[in-house]
């Protein structure tokens, strides 16, 4: 039997392919399951639709990504801390406190998106690199000075 796959199945083939399948395997499971629909003429229009809105969507995603990023490129932010002896930073800049700053600026980015190997604890200019998109990731200078 022949059948399109809707979405990516182990061992058998990715999205959007068409494959020649036991006819049981496709009746009993695949096609019940929502993974693939038989491959005939109304199936194969419907299959091209849902493929074009999804391309759209993700085009849509991809452009609204890179808005931002130059956005955010453009972007500085400055986070006072409260310094001791020696301008030792007392605890540190986290992402959640990037995020919250970029909230204030209007930009909704979530904490999990802002890409810091650890939190700052000193005083100075960084870059911080914030992924927007699997494959845009935006630039933000942040001022990290005394209270």
């Amino acid at each position: 039997m022949r059948i399109i796959l809707l979405r990516d199945f182990e061992n058998l083939g990715n999205a959007g392919e068409q494959m020649e399948v036991k006819r049981g395997f496709a009746r009993n499971y695949l096609i019940p399951q929502g993974i693939a629909l038989l491959a005939n003429k109304n199936n194969m229009k419907k299959f091209e639709e849902i493929a074009r809105l999804k391309k759209n969507k993700i085009d849509r995603a991809l452009k609204n990504s890179e808005n931002l990023a130059n956005k955010l490129k453009a972007l500085s932010l400055t986070v006072p801390v409260k310094v001791g002896e020696e301008d030792r930073v007392f605890g540190s800049v986290t992402s959640q406190v990037i995020a919250d700053q970029l909230a204030e600026k209007g930009y909704e980015i979530d904490k999990r998106q802002i890409q810091l190997e650890e939190p700052i604890k000193a005083l100075g200019i960084y870059d911080i690199p914030v992924r927007l998109h699997a494959e845009i990731t935006a630039s933000v200078k942040l001022w990290v000075i005394k209270e």
